[in-house]
């Protein structure tokens, strides 16, 4: 008796707990309608989610309108629509240019495909002809809306022909050649490249996007390519749908340009002339005599020093040309995907963030990196001072004469060079008429040093001892 009682009481509070929780199912569950804010004595209705990719129209609606009466009868208000500090046009109707909310979601937010929820207020302006007068602002209420724009991975590889080995299959994840990119936002910086040398003709490649290899999957949805197999043109578009090989003609070294915005590639040679030359707020713009010498021409690095000032206060910006005193193919921020130490991105141009004064550089341009150390102190250092790199004689910068000089060095024929910032990392020597990093020690003795480090005036970094 008493089990039977227990098992009833179980299955009653079984059924009073399931009653608590239950759900009629024949009564589907639906979202609530979007409530309607006040706008005056009229009102203003959101819409649901608008997802822009599905938008054909030249104007699309953001909400339902009741637009406020005027106690002065004839007047219709225009309505002008508040997305953040912008204003737009929208009619009485709920409906405003479609090209104006996907540029304040893209000026705002990125163009990031993820919905965005936007605080927006309604006015209405009334006019008899010479005097406008606002006459109702809403509440608050929010568009919801999804930018257009394409799928775009965290990163990309490139897999194909070239990169076989005895080892290695040239299409297998061991195989795969990351791609460049910025620390930026892919939808805000849709650009990657890749720098690699083919060494045989009509070598196939194509692109795997990140999450196939993170995945082991190299073949999953997502590879990209071009429309057409064996399509060996340098320019082109991509596709990540059925997508097919593209093909290098001819044995060379080659810099891969992605643009997954639009899904565009370009395909360039490379052949690195042996400098690149600095132009910029230094000069007004208008010489390009400081430069940088190749000293890698497999991975196209440049080094050198450049003095940058800023005499007219137009900041502390320059690019690179490639052939001095011509824009063609000039080499600007957009050219690197990372600034090291002092070099900046400045909208276009390059920059420096440390102030005036003589900079170091480390420009690579097959890996699109820059890096720029202010010399903050150039000295030498030797045998003539029992080689203490701590105390080290100090040289001046001559801003006429673009050198760092220094009288009564005392330098002997015992060996020494110069240093940059009291360290080894950046020093000169080798022969005087021209200086490299990690040269032998200098031999020549005299008081009078002056260092001419910007190949200003020669195609070397030279120095002079007296």
């Amino acid at each position: 008796m008493i089990k039977k009682i227990l098992l009833g009481m179980t299955l009653l509070m079984a059924m009073v707990s399931c009653t608590e929780d239950y759900t009629d199912w024949s009564k589907p569950q639906v979202n609530a309608e979007p409530k309607a804010v006040e706008f005056g004595n009229g009102s203003v209705t959101p819409v649901d989610v608008i997802n822009l990719a599905n938008v054909t129209e030249e104007k699309v609606q953001v909400a339902s309108i009741v637009a406020p009466t005027s106690s002065d009868a004839g007047y219709t208000p225009t309505i002008k629509i508040n997305l953040g500090d912008k204003t737009y046009d929208i009619d009485n109707d709920g409906k405003m240019a479609t090209a104006d909310l996907a540029s304040y979601i893209s000026e705002t937010y990125g163009k990031r495909p993820d919905e965005r929820d936007i605080n927006a207020t309604l006015d209405a302006w009334i006019s008899n002809g010479s005097t406008v007068v606002k006459m109702a602002t809403s509440e608050t209420f929010q568009v919801k809306a999804i930018p257009v724009a394409p799928v775009i991975d965290e990163g990309y590889y490139l897999v194909g022909d070239m990169f076989k080995t005895e080892e290695v299959e040239g299409w297998s994840i061991e195989a795969a050649k990351a791609f460049k990119h910025s620390d930026k936002d892919v939808y805000d910086d849709p650009i990657f490249t890749l720098t690699f040398e083919t060494t045989k003709a009509d070598q196939y490649w194509k692109i795997i996007p990140k999450k196939n290899i993170d995945a082991g999957t190299l073949w999953a949805d997502g590879v990209v390519g071009p429309k057409v197999d064996g399509d060996d043109s340098m320019t082109g578009l991509l596709t990540n749908a059925d997508a097919k090989a593209g093909k290098i003609a001819e044995p060379g070294k080659y810099k891969l340009t992605l643009n997954m915005m639009d899904y565009s590639y370009t395909i360039e040679p490379v052949n690195y002339d042996p400098f690149i030359y600095f132009i910029g707020s230094t000069d007004g713009w208008g010489s390009s005599d400081q430069k940088l010498a190749l000293v890698d021409e497999d991975k196209g690095t440049y080094t050198g020093y450049v003095y940058i000032a800023d005499p007219n206060g137009a900041g502390l910006q320059f690019k690179f040309q490639r052939v001095a005193g011509s824009w063609d193919n000039q080499i600007n921020a957009d050219t690197f995907v990372s600034f090291g130490g002092a070099a900046t991105n400045e909208n276009g141009n390059i920059g420096v963030n440390a102030g005036e004064g003589v900079y170091y550089f480390d420009v690579n341009l097959g890996e699109g990196t820059i890096t720029a150390t202010k010399v903050e102190s150039m000295s030498m250092v030797g045998d003539f001072q029992n080689w203490n790199i701590v105390g080290p004689t100090p040289m001046t910068w001559n801003a006429e004469e673009y050198c760092f000089e220094a009288t009564n060095a005392g330098v002997t024929d015992g060996g020494w060079k110069f240093v940059v910032n009291k360290g080894w990392s950046i020093n000169l020597g080798g022969s005087i008429n021209n200086l490299e990093q990690d040269g032998a020690n200098l031999t020549v003795a005299g008081n009078t040093v002056k260092l001419y480090p910007t190949r200003k005036t020669k195609d070397n970094i030279y120095c002079t001892v007296e």
